[in-house]
């Protein structure tokens, strides 16, 4: 049996690691290729408040299911297809939805914290980290969550100062040291993300 390759992308809020991560998957359209989303396993909230749900510190690593996740990567690098749960930001909890996702020789696992848990690392062969500009992030992230989730510029810059910015001097930005590529700028850095996909490519076509 083919070994299934699995790739962490990880970097600060609105670093550019999910352009990259999806720039690609979107360059191998007919390949045996797929990407998982650590957000989607955001812990399930229903139980509490919308007001209790908006203040739960998101950028911890205690607000994932790392549990979950582990488990089901697992399943996938050993030929099992999983069950994703999909997260809603609008009302911060999980949407009671999942998607089916079959095994595949290429797994891209993106999200802020994924080289963060050891478990989680120890599965992933190849680990990039996308290094960003702390005032270009904060920027990116008040167009996105402004445009994308519906949220207020007041909370955003709250969320920031309060758990964003001093979460992921905790927590994120150590796990660079475990990277085996930095790639400074994000989707702007056009020869480090040409070099990731000529990776991928040798892979997706060694027997």
């Amino acid at each position: 049996m083919t070994k299934t390759i699995l790739i962490g992308v990880t970097g600060g809020s609105a670093s550019g690691k999910t352009s990259i991560a999806h720039a690609i998957f979107d360059s191998f359209p007919n390949e045996d290729i797929a990407m998982i989303q650590q957000d989607n396993y955001y812990k399930d909230q229903a139980e509490l408040s919308l007001d209790e749900r908006r203040n739960v510190n998101y950028d911890h690593p205690l607000a994932f299911d790392m549990n979950l996740m582990v488990d089901q990567l697992t399943k996938l690098v050993n030929g099992q297809a999983i069950d994703v749960p999909i997260y809603d930001y609008t009302t911060y909890t999980r949407s009671g939805r999942t998607y089916r996702q079959e095994p595949a020789r290429v797994i891209i696992v993106e999200g802020v914290l994924v080289l963060e848990d050891v478990n989680l690392r120890d599965l992933m062969d190849i680990k990039i980290y996308v290094d960003t500009d702390d005032d270009v992030r904060l920027i990116r992230r008040i167009e996105r969550d402004i445009r994308e989730r519906g949220r207020s510029l007041d909370s955003i810059i709250q969320q920031y100062l309060t758990t964003v910015k001093p979460m992921h001097h905790q927590f994120v930005e150590p796990t660079k040291r475990y990277a085996n590529l930095i790639i400074p700028r994000g989707i702007e850095n056009t020869v480090g993300v040409d070099i990731l996909k000529a990776k991928i490519a040798s892979l997706l076509h060694e027997n």
